[in-house]
């Protein structure tokens, strides 16, 4: 039987891999799972696949219709934007991305998440790859937590037990039986209460616990006030029933998703969590007919990311705002530029696909998809600047003037990611020159 290390395929976004026999021999356990949308995985069945973003339908760029890979004949593995780790048949497959180091160190994947998350990382320490990609949950966790403590503590309707001299519910009275005879003027009793204690918070209890206890992440919960003002919320209203002995049967609690339909926030942290506390479980495949992992999608995480780059410089448009527009009049056919500056007459798209020659044969459907959406957009709101903005290994940029026109210019613009660095810190700060060239070089062309 195959160990661990041999169950694991390693390759790369927006590429083609060649298999050798023995990972030929690996990548049949995954074949079930090739070429199927994520959508037809059907997530709710696999609550253990975790995807980002979260909220599928209201992803521009439709991951939801993506497969996780596709195969080319009997031993070609092909991959598009998607990102992270995922396990079936007790067979793992790592997808880096493409700008990750030889050694392994996917430095670009973690610098976006850490912007687009608000993530303070000091440092990279993991002790193995699989740990790499899950562990970085723990540092999802504060904003996960945030975002669903902006809506308020969890409450539900849960049956509490008491034992006291303060009668207010139904009398139990074979457990008064049971625990007041003689009688001791205690009466045993059952009430039905709406509480911020009950199954979802202790699980969010249970995760603050673990994360605290952690050798490298702990500190990731004394960050910001905000982060420890909400776990100060959590430990306030589950102190009473807290006990670390329970973390088993308050994850089988919590296996069904929560349905509210206020707190909304709550289902992904309580996703979230249960991720985290099933770390070992998950990574080590228990259950082999089951999918699992965690995986992102590189294009939404790269508009996310320039969203923060270009703030203040153009807007940032999705399909919650900041406010609809659409193609023609009368409000038809809705359309979304990723970012637009109205007053300057630019619009940008922002593209995770590598856009040199190597990767788009011109006049190929894919060269076609990438230049008409901008030019649409650019006739629509009559900018004579229009920006496609993606990584690149160097800083580019190439100029398209459009045949027939005088001043509409189309630039692609790469932003360069550092390819060799010696560690995490130097990586941001190569990032950080990265990021002032890249804003120059735009707003030469806004001015």
């Amino acid at each position: 039987m195959l160990t661990m290390e041999s169950q694991l395929i390693q390759t790369k976004d927006n590429s083609k891999k060649t298999l050798d026999s023995e990972e030929v021999h690996i990548l049949n356990k995954l074949r079930e799972i090739a070429g199927v949308s994520i959508n037809n995985i059907k997530l709710e069945n696999n609550p253990n696949l975790l995807v980002f973003p979260q909220c599928l339908n209201e992803c521009k760029d439709n991951i939801q219709d993506k497969p996780i890979f596709s195969l080319e004949g009997s031993n070609c593995i092909k991959t598009g934007n998607i990102m992270g780790f995922v396990g079936y048949n007790g067979t793992h497959l790592r997808i880096y991305s493409r700008f990750a180091q030889e050694d392994s160190q996917d430095y670009f994947m973690h610098y976006m998440l850490q912007r687009v998350f608000a993530i303070n990382l000091f440092n990279l320490k993991y002790t193995t790859d699989t740990d790499s990609i899950f562990n970085f949950l723990i540092y999802l966790f504060p904003a996960f937590l945030k975002r669903a403590t902006s809506q308020g503590l969890y409450r539900e309707y849960q049956t509490k037990h008491y034992n006291d001299s303060n009668i207010r519910g139904r009398i139990d009275i074979s457990r008064h039986i049971k625990q007041n005879i003689p009688f001791t003027g205690k009466i045993a009793y059952s009430s039905r209460e709406y509480t911020a204690d009950n199954a979802v918070t202790q699980l969010i209890r249970h995760t603050i616990d673990y994360i605290s206890h952690h050798p490298y992440c702990g500190n990731i919960l004394q960050n910001d006030e905000e982060t420890k003002r909400c776990v100060s919320q959590i430990q306030a209203v589950t102190n009473s029933t807290y006990n670390s002995r329970d973390r088993q049967r308050v994850i089988n609690q919590n296996l069904r998703a929560i349905r509210h339909p206020y707190f909304s926030e709550y289902r992904n942290l309580q996703k979230l969590c249960l991720q985290i506390l099933r770390h070992e479980e998950l990574k080590y495949g228990t259950n082999n007919d089951e999918i699992y992992g965690i995986l992102f999608d590189g294009a939404w995480l790269w508009e996310e990311y320039l969203a923060i780059v270009l703030k203040g410089v153009m807007i940032h448009y999705t399909k919650q705002g900041p406010e609809p527009l659409y193609l023609f009049k009368g409000k038809h056919q809705r359309i979304i530029p990723d970012f637009l500056n109205k007053s300057t007459q630019i619009v940008a798209d922002a593209k995770y696909i590598p856009l040199d020659k190597k990767h788009i044969s011109e006049g190929s459907e894919s060269e076609i998809d990438i230049y008409y959406k901008t030019l649409v957009y650019m006739y629509r709101f009559n900018c004579h600047v229009g920006f496609l903005l993606y990584p690149d290994s160097k800083s580019q940029q190439e100029e398209l003037c459009i045949e027939g026109k005088t001043n509409e210019i189309l630039y692609k613009i790469g932003m360069e990611i550092p390819q060799k660095v010696n560690n995490w810190n130097d990586f941001i700060e190569v990032m950080g020159n990265s990021e002032e060239e890249f804003l120059s070089e735009i707003n030469s062309h806004i001015q």
